[in-house]
């Protein structure tokens, strides 16, 4: 049994610009939240999976295939406020892990994989996943969030932009000279620091890469990055869904 208690909250907003009702996209007879829901609850660290919704029509369906789901406001602005409320009507949980709604295809692997330091060590407040790129096209690609770390695995900075800078180099040769790491919106914390986090106010950092992680740090904390070889995929568009279709078809 785990020392600690551990519960994932999945965000699900119906009301997403560019592919509005994201979690109910059909995804091979499933909605998108019934696979990421499904895929959560393989953790073998993870001792409940709840949702945490500001729409009827996804707790709905949610507890139609049997899972539970927690009603937010539809006034709370991101995904981590959303899991902090739900949080707070589930007292037992010391450890919350956020699981993004959009990521039907994520290996239950990555998800032990940050939560574990957490429960090694007590000390580390808030994880994450990152992973090594291997491709021009993720580097540039702006969409894809880019983190440089420090000798201890923390993060010293989140961008939407390469990082490093290779200076001397063609930007053809940066992945040759230096290791880059994408960064996965999957985020481990405390309860204590889950709270605190969410009444931190924007930082300046924060609003110009619309990147919330950067508030943690440029409020002097520290976010331990766990690097994985898995990867994921991000559903924000249409195209994406396709795309996780293909996959999700290929794996039945």
């Amino acid at each position: 049994m785990n020392p600690v208690r551990v519960i994932a909250i999945i965000p699900a907003r119906y009301g997403s610009q560019r592919l509005p009702a994201k979690p109910l996209a059909d995804i091979c007879g499933k909605p998108m939240v019934q696979h990421v829901y499904e895929r959560t609850a393989k953790a073998k660290l993870v001792n409940a999976v709840f949702v945490a919704t500001d729409d009827e029509r996804i707790a709905t369906v949610v507890q139609k295939f049997g899972g539970q789901a927690v009603m937010t406001p539809a006034s709370l602005q991101t995904g981590t406020d959303r899991i902090a409320y739900a949080a707070r009507s589930l007292p037992s949980a010391d450890i919350i892990v956020n699981v993004q709604g959009d990521e039907p295809v994520i290996e239950p692997t990555m998800i032990d994989e940050a939560v574990a330091p957490l429960v090694r060590d007590s000390s580390i407040q808030v994880g994450t996943l990152v992973r090594k790129i291997e491709s021009a096209a993720e580097l540039t690609n702006p969409g894809i969030v880019k983190v440089v770390l420090d000798h201890e695995g923390n993060g010293l900075y989140f961008s939407r932009s390469p990082i490093p800078f290779g200076r001397d180099l063609q930007q053809n040769e940066w992945l040759k000279s230096h290791t880059y790491y994408k960064h996965f919106g999957l985020y481990v914390f405390r309860r204590e620091f889950l709270n605190k986090f969410t009444q931190m106010k924007q930082t300046p950092l924060e609003e110009a890469e619309k990147l919330e992680q950067l508030r943690i740090l440029e409020n002097g904390y520290k976010i331990h990055c766990t690097v994985t070889t898995f990867d994921s995929v991000t559903v924000d568009t249409q195209e994406d869904l396709e795309r996780v279709r293909r996959i999700v078809a290929g794996n039945t």
